[in-house]
């Protein structure tokens, strides 16, 4: 019997990584929405870093490695003192970003995180612009961080659009890295071929475990996951840049590629070219730093509140119709061990939206949880699937993620069922949304910085031209405390 001899001739590099340079490396985006949107992505997104570092549990990760270390022209941490290498500047911006479960979503086949690029992204081009004023040359613009925003939402969100990474027992965060990975690669100067070999070693990467996202192992490790995804790709990319070389069929080869050995021998599919459709159709949180797939379920109930919070103990059970993604990823019973485990479950955070009207962050402490109401309205809880929500869930031009609560008492008496399929949040409520995300920005801004320094940073980013023509490191500087 002969031995089976492998064929050592490297290939073409495998398309799907060829697309996404080619769109990094060349497309000019020209979608006025989608500029307007990254801005107010980019606002967003420190927002919510700064409400994190109100908590010790996020803020003890933060810093370098090794303390006492001095970076010449290192990135800066926004709302801190940090001046760190660009790698765990991405680390540290990126699990603040996350820490709360509060910035922007998207959701699909796949779903995630998409502004958790900016970690990668703003310590990068921060970095870069402080070691071109050191040289004398020019360095990059507000306007390129918008871009290279809006580029990775696209990379992260086209892939998750019929690519269920989840139903594999990966976590998203891979999109994160293969995003991060592409648009940082350019920032730092790569040409299209480098671009390929830096997405290469992203795919070779693996991928996280979906672990500690799910009963009974929820926990923080699921707010730096996307920190240490989007530093890895830092990594990655610098590697490339001194000259490590690529691996072509890191997706297809056989037996030892990516879709092998993780998908199941799938190859990925795509729904459409990659453009500006993700950042103009992203999902902000803005009212409650919830899952999203309960943005709804929580508005419902906070709107259900003054119905039934004098009626408690008259409650006997509550109706939650959810979709299909919902019932797989938040429905959870039983003991709730944490507050990461607390802000995954579709229940508990229904729950504190019927008794208290609002859900915010504090609310998955331990001290709000001890509360015996909460876990007695989980019990009275049944979750039902409406076929149609699960439907509109996926189609492209609806995107809905509906839920609705109804609340029976013991007298025969109930109340209306109250359905909400496009949070706040939806491009559909965008006229709504968007004042609401500029008071959520300034209510951040000020849990860190002074009243005056406030305003000026909130006019600075409410203008879009004159934002997009400022120093990276000029606007990092504006939040250094």
């Amino acid at each position: 019997m002969s031995a089976t001899v492998e064929t050592n001739v490297r290939p073409d590099p495998d398309p799907e990584l060829v697309a996404i340079a080619d769109y990094v490396d060349g497309m000019k985006i020209d979608s006025k929405e989608a500029y307007d949107t990254a801005r107010n992505c980019l606002i967003d997104t420190l927002g919510c870093g700064f409400l994190a570092l109100r908590f010790p549990e996020c803020t003890k990760h933060l810093g370098p490695i090794v303390p006492g270390t001095v970076v010449p022209n290192g990135a800066r941490v926004p709302g801190t003192q940090l001046v760190l290498d660009p790698v765990k500047a991405a680390w540290d911006i990126g699990a603040m970003i996350r820490w709360l479960d509060f910035n922007d979503t998207w959701l699909a086949a796949e779903w995630g995180h998409p502004s958790d690029n900016l970690g990668g992204i703003l310590a990068v081009a921060d970095w870069m612009s402080r070691e071109a004023v050191a040289a004398n040359r020019e360095p990059l613009t507000m306007r390129d961080v918008l871009t290279a925003m809006i580029k990775a939402h696209e990379i992260q969100g086209c892939l998750a659009l019929e690519n269920s990474f989840n139903r594999v027992g990966l976590d998203h965060v891979l999109l994160v890295r293969v995003a991060s990975t592409a648009v940082v690669a350019k920032l730092l100067g790569a040409n299209r071929d480098q671009i390929i070999d830096a997405l290469s070693h992203a795919w070779v990467d693996g991928s996280a475990l979906r672990t500690y996202r799910h009963a009974p192992n929820a926990g923080p490790r699921k707010s730096w996951a996307a920190g240490d995804a989007t530093s890895r790709a830092v990594r990655l990319a610098m590697l490339v840049m001194k000259g490590e070389i690529g691996y072509p069929s890191a997706l297809s080869a056989k037996t030892w590629g990516f879709y092998d050995v993780s998908f199941k021998g799938q190859k990925f599919k795509f729904q459409r070219d990659y453009g500006s459709y993700v950042m103009e159709q992203v999902l902000f949180k803005i009212s409650f730093p919830a899952e999203f797939h309960a943005q709804t379920a929580v508005e419902a109930a906070v709107s259900l509140h003054p119905e039934v919070a004098g009626r408690l103990d008259d409650i006997e059970r509550i109706e939650l119709t959810t979709h299909e993604s919902a019932i797989r990823i938040i429905s959870k019973e039983g003991q709730l061990n944490n507050p990461a485990d607390r802000d995954h479950c579709l229940q508990y955070m229904t729950a504190i939206g019927l008794l208290k009207g609002d859900l915010v962050a504090e609310d998955y402490e331990d001290d709000v949880a001890a509360d015996p109401r909460v876990d007695a309205l989980r019990e009275k809880m049944v979750v039902i699937e409406d076929e149609r929500y699960s439907r509109e869930y996926h189609e492209p031009e609806k995107r809905s993620i509906a839920n609705a609560i109804q609340v029976f008492f013991k007298d025969g008496s109930k109340t209306e069922k109250v359905a909400v399929e496009y949070p706040i949040g939806h491009r559909r409520r965008r006229e709504e949304g968007i004042p609401v995300l500029e008071q959520k920005f300034k209510g951040a801004l000020a849990t860190r910085f002074p009243a005056k320094r406030v305003e000026k940073i909130f006019a600075l980013c409410k203008d879009q031209k004159k934002l997009e023509a400022m120093p990276v490191n000029e606007f990092v500087d504006m939040f250094v405390i």
